[in-house]
């Protein structure tokens, strides 16, 4: 459409200028056209600038995940046996379960996204959706030089993550201010959609602070730029060629775009790519309350003009909201001098703040206005659970302490492994297993396991059903260093 008016502009301009017998004199380029009148100019972005420089930074990322095979569970029904289910497959119907369980085998599975290069010494940030359960990933630079990708740490709750290759002297794009935007401001993104490597596209910022049933802590950039497959973990660019979001997610009833396409603040990503450099994983503020969101009549109930803030509907026993005196029925409007505007702006808030920090609520009681002190805290199962997770980037593990009754029926310490895959999936370690030990240290916290695994190789004692064997890993790539 685009092209079709500045073509049809053009000729009527050529046709006006012979027409008056005036000089002809060539119309400005396609980037620069301009509308209005003399004092009030609107002009099209001239995004070629801001391709030449910074498309070299972006990279295209391909995983693939092993086959494997998994444990398929039995029918379970009473009397149900192999008779019955041969009369089943004789007929035609569907069988999901193989009578008393069996395996299954899952093919490989390829995949592929984008992603951005923040150092020079191959720092890559991408989403977390991209790289999750890998076990090979591949990156390509523009000039078509090819790395193997490590995960340093991913956080599913902001879909971010953070992969390293082994290179130097790499382009780095520039980070932006994604406080700063505004909606109508354009913007644009490169990418990978459906493989096809540094693809442009432009458009608008359509809102800010969007946010989305699914995500509680990211207030989502919405814009109406071409995302589609692929695009995922790219960058999203301001005209002055920074970055100021991470393409993430697609609004689609068809699979592909629809004008709706959101992207993660880089300022929030910022944030947590430096817990994941520094420690694998991401610990969140936390101060323990359940909240509600504000309607017109509950507003007029608590002494409100309009419906903005969280409603606390339940305090969380010895929690922070607790010692700082919070009750049921308060109404938090700000927190730490930002205005909570509605139930899920407090989460997003009190997150991205580091436990220990001191913070002023303001808070409605009684329809009265007032002022409460709260040290932030921390979730400890929502850490124990990163810190689980943070684990599986180089082994390939996700783990957690045993529960007290896990530790009497086990008659043994260490951690139980809930996920596996990587080089520990390659040497045999199970879902169900517990690692009793690591290089011949007793394993007592996720702690003792990264520490054991930073080496080229460990040795862990494995124990399986009552029994116990060792299984050595040895943590190397097939093509260590590829460059091609």
């Amino acid at each position: 459409m685009k092209t079709t008016f500045m073509k049809s502009t053009l000729a009527a301009a050529c046709c006006a200028a012979l027409a008056l017998g005036a000089a002809f004199v060539p119309a400005e380029p396609a980037h620069a056209i301009s509308f209005g009148s003399s004092e009030t100019k609107a002009e099209l972005p001239d995004f070629v600038k801001l391709v030449e420089e910074n498309g070299p930074g972006v990279v295209n990322i391909s995983v693939i995940k092993n086959a494997r095979t998994v444990d398929v569970p039995g029918f379970g029904i009473p009397g149900f046996d192999e008779r019955h289910a041969e009369i089943f497959r004789r007929f035609g119907f569907p069988m999901p379960f193989e009578f008393g369980g069996g395996k299954e085998r899952i093919p490989e599975q390829r995949g592929t996204g984008s992603g951005f290069i923040i150092s020079a010494d191959g720092l890559i940030m991408t989403n977390a959706h991209v790289v999750e359960g890998a076990d090979q990933i591949l990156v390509r630079l523009t000039d078509k030089r090819e790395f193997q990708g490590k995960v340093l740490g991913t956080d599913k709750q902001t879909d971010i993550a953070v992969v390293k290759i082994d290179a130097k002297d790499l382009p780095v794009l520039k980070i932006g201010d994604s406080s700063q935007l505004k909606v109508g401001q354009w913007v644009a993104a490169i990418g990978s959609p459906f493989g096809l490597d540094n693809t442009v596209t432009a458009g608008i910022v359509s809102a800010l602070s969007r946010n989305l049933p699914s995500d509680q802590y990211v207030p989502f950039i919405q814009t109406d730029v071409a995302v589609n497959p692929g695009n995922s973990g790219g960058p999203l660019f301001n005209m002055q060629g920074e970055v100021v979001g991470i393409n993430s997610q697609i609004f689609s009833t068809s699979g592909g775009f629809m004008g709706l396409s959101f992207a993660i603040p880089i300022d929030l990503a910022m944030q947590v790519k430096d817990q994941l450099v520094e420690s694998g994983s991401v610990t969140r503020g936390y101060v323990g309350v359940y909240i509600q969101e504000l309607t017109q009549e509950l507003a007029d109930s608590f002494g409100l003009k309009t419906p903005q803030g969280a409603l606390v509907t339940k305090i969380e026993k010895d929690s922070p909201a607790e010692k700082a005196g919070l009750k049921e029925g308060d109404v938090i409007t700000s927190f730490n001098g930002k205005k909570v505007t509605s139930s899920v702006t407090l989460p997003m808030i009190v997150s991205t703040m580091k436990p220990g920090t001191k913070a002023d609520m303001t808070v409605v009681r009684d329809k009265k206005e007032m002022t409460i002190s709260v040290t932030v805290g921390t979730n400890a199962k929502a850490a124990q659970e990163a810190a689980g997770a943070a684990n599986s980037h180089k082994l390939g593990v996700t783990v957690r302490p045993l529960t007290k009754e896990e530790l009497v029926q086990a008659d043994t310490s260490g951690l139980l492994v809930e996920q596996a895959t990587g080089f520990a999936a390659k040497n045999g370690i199970m879902p169900g297993d517990i690692i009793v030990s690591a290089n011949g240290k007793l394993v007592k916290s996720v702690s003792d396991l990264q520490a054991a695994c930073q080496k080229d190789q460990v040795l862990l004692l494995v124990q399986r059903q009552g029994g116990r064997i060792f299984v050595p890993i040895r943590f190397t790539d097939d093509e260590k260093d590829a460059k091609k």
